[in-house]
């Protein structure tokens, strides 16, 4: 009872901070030399390794049976449909959503250069970083594509001549990217107009766009619901984690907690 009653002090705090926090006006983000340069060596280093891991795929070994797929999984086994799959390469087009609500706020004054070159910097670490994972993972052909199980039909054709890419399902690389890209988008014209009456509207279209392509990637037959659940994990984290680091942290209160005690510090 009295860990159950800490938790709930602690847990109402930090939504206590957490309220705080997004009433306190316009978030900054900067950048810093030394931490922005190992950021991006360390995004082309993770994207490079994924790339090399990715290109180096092959495909002698056999099929792996259909059992060793996760249970919620195997109903999409042996799925193809290339009108879904289409759908899905046209949704990567909104790749440049987040660019473009930044170029409209330089444009329109409530942003400035140095801010769409802070947020195009950050966008582009989340998305090497994020690739290279995606990559480096599915070279280790976890799991084939759901397609290379088709008997018959346009699935069939499409897995005799599958090259060795389709060995590696997990995980979704479209997924990643497209809430890689919502989680931007959301960020960035929060940030450009956060008094806006259109925030929410617009983080609601971003992730479900980015939700969108997620389901055509497995009405596709490309990927499994753990291939983009995972997706879109990885995209979201690292996305936040990327902001979380270039964050100008001005803020006038504090949240901490320790063995037994925690509290809010606010300077006035």
């Amino acid at each position: 009872m009295r860990i159950l009653k800490r938790s709930l002090i602690i847990a109402t705090l930090l939504l206590m901070g957490l309220a705080q926090a997004s009433d306190s006006g316009r978030p900054s983000y900067k950048l810093d030399l030394q931490n922005d340069l190992a950021i991006s060596l360390t995004s082309l280093g993770m994207f490079g390794t994924g790339m090399f891991l990715y290109s180096r795929m092959d495909s002698s070994d056999p099929l792996k049976d259909k059992d060793e797929l996760l249970p919620w999984d195997k109903p999409q086994a042996g799925r193809y449909s290339k009108a879904a799959d289409q759908a899905s390469d046209v949704g990567s087009l909104l790749a440049v959503a987040p660019l473009v609500v930044g170029g409209i706020a330089w444009h329109d004054g409530s942003s400035s250069g140095t801010e769409f070159a802070t947020f195009t910097l950050m966008f582009f670490q989340a998305i090497g970083i994020g690739n290279g994972i995606n990559l480096a993972l599915r070279s280790f052909e976890i799991w084939p594509r759901p397609y290379m199980y088709a008997e018959d039909g346009e699935g069939r054709e499409k897995a005799e001549n599958a090259k060795a890419e389709a060995y590696g399902s997990f995980f979704s690389g479209h997924a990643t990217a497209a809430f890689t890209v919502a989680t931007f988008t959301d960020q960035w014209f929060r940030t450009a107009y956060p008094n806006s009456p259109y925030k929410g509207i617009v983080r609601a279209s971003a992730y479900s766009l980015a939700t969108l392509e997620s389901v055509l990637r497995i009405a596709a037959g490309k990927h499994y619901i753990t291939d983009v659940v995972v997706g879109a994990l990885v995209g979201t984290g690292v996305s936040l984690g990327i902001l979380e680091m270039h964050l100008d942290r001005n803020e006038n209160f504090s949240v901490w907690a320790g063995p037994g005690v925690a509290g809010i510090t606010l300077w006035i």
